[in-house]
């Protein structure tokens, strides 16, 4: 079967159709937008088609109707009327000095200016104004409102938020540049602007209080990203190219992706929702691999896990109330906002005002985990992955001596001023290692009816059981496995029980001693 054109990087929709590219219809949705409303904000991960949205957005308001045929909108949409579009793309330029801001907001400006022109009366360093003038010059000249899209409004934010003096800098610079946007009402048709963040409304957008967020909003869920149903509609043939690549059921292949790229919510009633880049990807290249995280981790996240004490299990799914993850960053006292809003947590199940978050699937959980690495571990990737790689080879064989002797030499290799080094901060690192051997199933401070223990490990064939204490003894954490009864749930199984009392020596930072029953 021949293969379709894959837009992996392409952000622009008039190409996407040009080359006759793989394009997930969601115009009905944007028809939806038009023509119920005039301003909007919406919020999402990066890498999920934020981009490629407003590029659609300008594509019709340009009245570029050829663009759009066979497409849902085509039906819909009886007057493809031309408007000027003014659009901005704040991603382009890295901040790292107040100059930078000025240096983008002007490059930008001055892209449209060649267009429109400009007042050479006007401050060049007065951004807001020109914006404004750039407006009232695009009505005049084509007798129509103007349209306005701003794609990833946060991004000199998102660079800026732990250098706190630079950030208000930036973040007043942007309020300027952004603040005629409700004067110009009468001049404007419409409005859209995406970014990763929430916005405050008493931050950037002090002035323009009439925006409407559809991030949560549940008719407006998937108007990122990829359903299942969208999958199974519109991508048949790769899903049948992917399965016949691993010699697999159709069935198989969608579960598998599944697995791997689906879980996002938006929303209360929120589809599932598949990360785009990785699902194409994994199509492309019909290899389930870790994609998202591979395009690089944002500064801000990696600066935010060292700020931080995450226990990465903790993550695995919580309780949290709607203000405690849907809030500006910068109004945020935790890093359960940026983890959200980010794309590394989202909404597992809501009851009433109650939700569950959690990692939304295999390869954010194991991007995230490997992201914690480096922050544990001075080794590089490529030696963490032959640790991890040797480890689990060890446990599968069942050679638990190897695998507790090679536990030993990574937390001999942990710097002594890593962090606190109590007896929680031994569990994590062990959670973190098992978890990111992806082959296995791992749970922390697992319940019985007499107590918790501290990890079990399940491979295919056995349940090893974990207890540790510090500066005690492997006997004492033995004996606490066997008094309490923790293998007492899964000794009617079909699988080997295998029970193991480990002591970590506080002095020497490691693994000091352990023994094994069967």
């Amino acid at each position: 079967m021949q293969e379709r054109y894959f837009p992996i990087g392409i952000q622009t929709f008039e190409e996407i159709r040009r080359l006759n590219a793989i394009y997930v219809d969601k115009t009905h949705l944007l028809h939806r937008l038009v023509n119920t409303g005039k301003y909007y904000f919406l919020s999402r991960p990066r890498r999920f088609g934020k981009s490629l949205l407003l590029s659609t957005f300008k594509s019709y308001f340009e009245g570029r109707k050829d663009l759009f045929e066979e497409l849902a909108i085509a039906n819909l949409e009886k007057n493809w009327e031309q408007y000027p579009v003014l659009h901005f793309s704040l991603s382009k330029k890295r901040i790292v000095k107040l100059e930078d801001v000025g240096f983008l907001l002007d490059s930008l400006l001055r892209e449209l200016e060649n267009i429109y022109g400009s007042d050479p009366k006007t401050d060049s360093s007065q951004y807001g104004l020109r914006m404004s003038d750039l407006v009232s010059r695009a009505k005049n000249q084509t007798g129509k409102n103007v349209v306005l899209l701003f794609d990833e409004y946060d991004a000199p934010l998102l660079d800026t938020i732990h250098d706190r003096a630079l950030f208000t800098q930036v973040r007043q610079q942007l309020r300027d540049f952004f603040s005629p946007i409700k004067d110009l009402d009468s001049k404007l048709q419409f409005v859209f602007i995406t970014g990763i963040s929430k916005f405050s409304q008493l931050s950037i957008f002090s002035e323009l209080n009439n925006l409407t967020t559809i991030t949560m909003e549940d008719e407006y869920a998937a108007i990122c990203g990829i359903t299942k149903e969208e999958i199974v509609e519109q991508l048949k043939p790769e899903i049948h190219n992917l399965a016949q690549a691993h010699g697999i059921q159709e069935a198989t292949a969608l579960a598998k992706l599944k697995k791997h790229y689906d879980g996002y919510h938006f929303s209360k009633k929120s589809p599932d929702i598949y990360n785009p880049l990785s699902l194409l990807k994994c199509l492309r290249e019909k290899e389930f691999k870790n994609y998202w995280f591979d395009t690089g981790t944002p500064t801000h996240v990696t600066e935010m896990i060292s700020k931080y004490s995450l226990k990465p299990e903790d993550l695995e799914g919580f309780t949290a109330t709607i203000n405690m993850f849907d809030v500006a960053f910068e109004l945020a006292d935790t890093p359960i906002p940026m983890l959200y809003q980010s794309g590394y947590l989202t909404i597992k199940s809501c009851r009433g005002a109650r939700y569950t978050l959690g990692f939304p699937n295999e390869e954010v959980r194991l991007g995230f985990l490997y992201g914690l690495m480096p922050y544990y571990s001075k080794k590089t990737r490529d030696e963490n992955e032959i640790f991890l790689s040797d480890l689990t080879l060890a446990l599968e064989e069942h050679r638990i001596n190897d695998a507790m002797n090679l536990l030993r030499s990574f937390y001999s290799s942990i710097p002594y001023d890593t962090e606190k080094q109590d007896e929680n901060h031994f569990k994590t690192i062990f959670y973190l290692i098992f978890r990111l051997a992806a082959a296995f199933e791992v749970r922390t401070e697992e319940r019985s009816a007499a107590g918790r223990c501290d990890a079990l490990i399940e491979t295919e064939d056995t349940i090893y059981l974990f207890e540790f204490k510090l500066d005690g003894t492997a006997e004492e954490a033995l004996n606490q496995i066997n008094d309490k009864g923790y293998a007492i749930p899964y000794e009617a199984g079909d699988k080997k029980v295998v029970r193991i009392g480990a002591n970590f020596d506080g002095d020497k930072r490691t693994i000091e001693r352990w023994v094994i029953a069967g």
